[in-house]
């Protein structure tokens, strides 16, 4: 329906919002409440999803509207290279070709005053709110007139995005007063500055600096003088603590695996157990980092995770981290005393943490002290299985000796990798390959992690024999993507989980293009995995890829003492008959 005629300035207002995790979506939403609330700012408020908007016939219908004035306030987000997400590539393709197109009257939206607020994450640099960027050059090439300085919302930022949307917001209702009052001096002003503006073909950089008014914020400062702030921020702690975290300090958590409850209950294992003699009742699933350099389509943590490519946050010490780890990892397994089905001797066992698992969310080598980290565990006499991304080359070189080195590799090309991982490095692609290249010369176990996304990465058989022969890991877990419910961050669906029959046949396609140094050795039904190890785990025709914990303990212990390397066999022990591929049991 057309827009009503009337003597108000700002006779219609139009909110569009595009959402990859929801934040644009809630945001709008509260705009239009607001707007709607109080007309002495809009006549009429709309709000739409931008997919729902065709952009053809609306700013037509705006341009033979005879309203005064209509308003359009554009909540966008900014996903892969600083582009729109999926729901307004078609209104920036139209918008951006019109602007281009010179059949295209460029007097288009002249009756249109708008602003826009984009939401992204500064640690992409160039691409920070980028598609925000670029929709106002093109307005601006079709003389519509800007309100307001554009406005970008950091999820780093100190502040929350709602708060530093409340500042942009501010100025904005402000604007809209001044020129109810001023409406004729503010077209004069404009129309004085529009056609140096339709000149820029670049993105305005003239944008509203949240940060720049942040100067009353209290922040803690370290001894050169440098800002320190916070990983976990009050809504990061709001999230995560909903997802079940104990978080330790600024930075850090531990979070109970659904493996440590079923042995606790005397029901099966993880594929840890099964692959390498982990108890899983007696794991810790911890990480001394919150934040991570990729932003994967598969985390199963829904990207409430901070994001960054080197410290910057304020830093806990290391020691503490463990006491507090294993202590609140301690409570959460006397939350189980007296439940239904729990063996008494599985609780008594799970109080003497015996395995962590540094994965979680996050990246546990950006943290610049990871190995204390890893020593005060070692002293305690805790294996550590570590999780990397392999974005840290550096850090993986300086790594000292783990019970278990894991680096994720999610695809076998820069173009897959760069879709899959969404890494925050420009050079993600070399980082990844001197990651692989590091991994190589650790003389303890080493693992590829590859977790198989159906009709994403499960056609790059050799390039993935390629990285393998990079890396030569002692081992590698083909792994089913696992599916934990739909996430605004993600597009992925059930159906990019794949069977275990396909991926059992994958590992076999696998094996034919790598090394003949290589077999598979044990799979994990349940978990939707399968092991394959390097032949030198093989001895006398008995696979050996369990680990004998003591033995490996009185090696780290001599290494701290006297800097005596040892090798990834030192301290390897059988595999049981259960576990080995092509048993009856499913390694279950």
């Amino acid at each position: 329906s057309g827009a009503r005629c009337c003597e108000q300035a700002n006779d219609e207002c139009v909110i569009l919002f595009c959402t990859q995790t929801g934040n644009a979506k809630r945001i709008a939403e509260g705009l239009q409440q607001s707007l709607s609330a109080d007309q002495k700012f809009c006549k009429q408020t709309r709000l739409f999803n931008i997919k729902h908007f065709d952009p053809d016939d609306n700013f037509t219908r705006f341009s033979n509207s005879c309203c005064n004035r209509i308003t359009l306030i554009i909540i966008i987000s900014t996903y892969i290279d600083g582009q729109s997400p999926d729901d307004g590539k078609w209104f920036c393709k139209w918008l951006q070709e019109a602007a281009h197109d010179f059949r295209v009257d460029k007097n288009l939206l002249n009756k249109i005053h708008f602003a826009i607020f984009g939401l992204g994450n500064s640690e992409y640099n160039d691409n920070f709110c980028l598609i925000a960027k670029q929709i106002e050059s093109w307005f601006i090439k079709l003389n519509a007139i800007k309100l307001i300085d554009t406005g970008c919302g950091d999820e780093t930022s100190f502040m929350s995005l709602d708060e530093q949307f409340a500042l942009w917001r501010s100025k904005l209702l402000n604007k809209f007063i001044n020129s109810n009052n001023e409406r004729h001096e503010t077209q004069t002003m404009v129309n004085d500055v529009r056609e140096s503006e339709s000149d820029v073909e670049s993105p305005n950089e003239n944008l509203v600096d949240i940060e720049d008014l942040m100067i009353s914020r209290k922040i803690k400062e370290n001894s050169d003088g440098k800002a320190k702030k916070e990983m976990i921020t009050p809504q990061l702690r709001k999230e995560l603590t909903k997802q079940g975290y104990k978080l330790i300090g600024t930075h850090s958590g531990v979070k109970m695996c659904r493996w440590t409850k079923s042995m606790l209950r005397g029901r099966g294992g993880c594929y840890k157990h099964t692959f390498y003699g982990i108890e899983s009742h007696r794991c810790m699933e911890a990480t001394p980092s919150l934040a991570c350099a990729n932003k994967c389509v598969f985390c199963w943590r829904h990207h409430t995770n901070p994001v960054g490519t080197e410290w910057k946050w304020e830093m806990d010490p290391p020691e503490m981290i463990v006491e507090e780890a294993i202590k609140n990892h301690c409570k959460m397994i006397k939350e189980f005393k007296g439940v239904p089905g729990v063996l008494p001797e599985r609780f008594e066992e799970g109080l003497q943490i015996k395995h962590c698992a540094l994965s979680l969310v996050g990246e546990p080598i950006m943290y610049p002290q990871i190995n204390k980290i890893i020593r005060f565990l070692h002293e305690r006499k805790i294996s550590t299985f570590l999780v990397t991304n392999a974005q840290f080359p550096q850090a993986i070189q300086e790594l000292d000796p783990v019970t278990q080195l894991y680096v994720s590799v999610d695809a076998s090309s820069k173009e897959s990798l760069k879709r899959i991982d969404r890494p925050l490095f420009k050079d993600f692609w070399q980082r990844f390959l001197d990651s692989l290249k590091a991994l190589s010369s650790k003389r303890q176990r080493t693992v590829y992690r590859l977790t198989l996304v159906k009709s994403w990465n499960n056609e790059e058989l050799e390039g993935y024999a390629k990285l393998i022969s990079i890396g030569k890991p002692d081992f590698i877990e083909i792994k089913g993507v696992t599916y934990c419910g739909s996430s605004k961050g993600s597009n992925l669906t059930m159906n990019n989980v794949p069977w275990h029959e396909e991926v059992v046949n994958f590992v076999k396609l696998l094996t034919n293009y790598i090394d003949s140094d290589y077999e598979i050795a044990s799979e994990h039904e349940h978990s939707n995995c399968v092991l394959v190890a390097n032949k030198r785990f093989k001895v006398d025709g008995q696979w050996k890829t369990w680990i004998d914990y003591e033995k490996f303990h009185d090696l780290i212990k001599k290494f701290y003492e006297t800097g005596e390397t040892f090798e990834a066999t030192d301290y390897m022990t059988d595999l049981p008959d259960w576990a080995v591929y092509g048993s009856n049991e499913q390694g279950s």
